[in-house]
């Protein structure tokens, strides 16, 4: 690193803004080919060098110098890219199942079948916790017999059924009122 870029470190670290400026500038192109690779989105890659600046200019004082400017704004990016993608999944994750849910309470209602609100409650809960409702209090399996069922130790078990049951609990008592 130049002495003129660690000066700038420095000086944006003080609350310089045009030393800021100067560094983001510098690095930009880098970073967002980068991006493009990483992402193969030109759109997402320029979404995301422009979130990393963001980022870099709320974190500059924090930039401590044990690796480059460079791969500092990489590590920026990156991380964000793969908290974007995991918040993609779940919002993915979860139209998929409203689409499940819709499906299967048509199904049930051109059958002449009930769709309950405890149908309705249970299905917007996270998948595991749904599972380890279910085998306890509909299927009546101990906790350690659901440990073993699911492959997970029986306090496991055991939590997710209080988270499970502790989201109904609340879902069902706002619908009520």
């Amino acid at each position: 690193m130049s002495d003129e870029a660690r000066e700038n470190i420095r000086r944006a670290q003080q609350g310089d803004a045009s030393a800021l400026a100067v560094l983001l500038r510098e690095h930009y192109t880098f970073l967002y080919k980068y991006l493009i690779k990483a992402t193969m989105d030109p759109l997402l890659a320029q979404e995301l060098a422009q979130d990393t600046m963001v980022r870099a200019m709320e974190k500059i004082r924090t930039y401590n110098g044990s690796s480059s400017f460079s791969s500092w704004l990489i590590t920026i990016a990156t991380r964000i890219y793969i908290d974007r993608k995991r918040r993609w999944k779940r919002e993915q994750d979860w139209k998929l199942q409203e689409q499940g849910v819709r499906s299967i309470r048509w199904k049930f209602e051109n059958r002449g079948e009930e769709w309950s609100e405890v149908l309705d409650a249970l299905s917007r809960l996270p998948e595991a916790q749904r599972i380890a409702v279910l085998l306890k209090h509909y299927y009546g399996y101990s906790y350690e017999e659901i440990g073993g069922i699911l492959g997970i130790p029986s306090g496991t078990v055991k939590s997710r059924v209080a988270y499970g049951l502790n989201q109904l609990r609340k879902e069902l008592s706002e619908d009520g009122e």
